[in-house]
C-alpha cells in the first residue's frame, strides 16, 4: 500500500486563499495556488485531500492553471496501470501574483473607461 502525506492549510494560508477569492479569483483556483505556494510537487489525489476538493474540481482547476502556463506536470511510471502525474508550479508564485495583479488592473481600467463613457451620455 502506498503512503501519502497530506497537508492542511494553516490559518495564514486560509487567509491568503481568502484574499485571492476577495479579489475575484475562483475559490478552487485560489486554494490550489496557495497549496502550490507551500508544496513544490504533488499529485491530484493529494490536492483533493489537502484542499477539500473533488477529483473533477481538481482536474478542471489544474487544466485552467496549465492553460495559464502556471502549472506543469511530469509523468512517473507506476507499478501497474497508468503512470502517475505529478504537478508543480511552472513559474514562481510571485510571478503568478504579478500576473493576477496586472489582469485585475486591466479589468479595473476597463470598468473605469466604461463608467466615463456612461457619464458622457448625460
Amino acid at each position: 500500500m502506498r503512503q501519502e502525506n497530506v497537508t492542511y492549510f494553516t490559518e495564514r494560508e486560509e487567509e491568503f486563499a481568502n484574499l485571492l477569492i476577495k479579489i475575484g479569483i475562483r475559490k478552487n483556483i485560489a486554494r490550489v495556488l496557495v497549496f502550490f505556494a507551500k508544496t513544490p510537487e504533488t499529485t491530484s489525489r493529494v490536492l483533493e485531500r489537502s484542499t477539500g476538493m473533488r477529483q473533477s474540481e481538481v482536474s478542471i482547476t489544474i487544466r485552467y492553471l496549465m492553460d495559464q502556463g502556471w502549472i506543469k506536470f511530469r509523468e512517473s511510471p507506476s507499478e501497474k496501470g497508468r503512470p502517475h502525474k505529478s504537478y508543480s508550479l511552472a513559474v514562481p508564485i510571485k510571478e503568478i501574483i504579478a500576473a493576477i495583479e496586472k489582469s485585475k488592473k486591466n479589468e479595473a481600467n476597463n470598468l473605469l473607461a466604461l463608467l466615463n463613457k456612461m457619464r458622457n451620455y448625460f
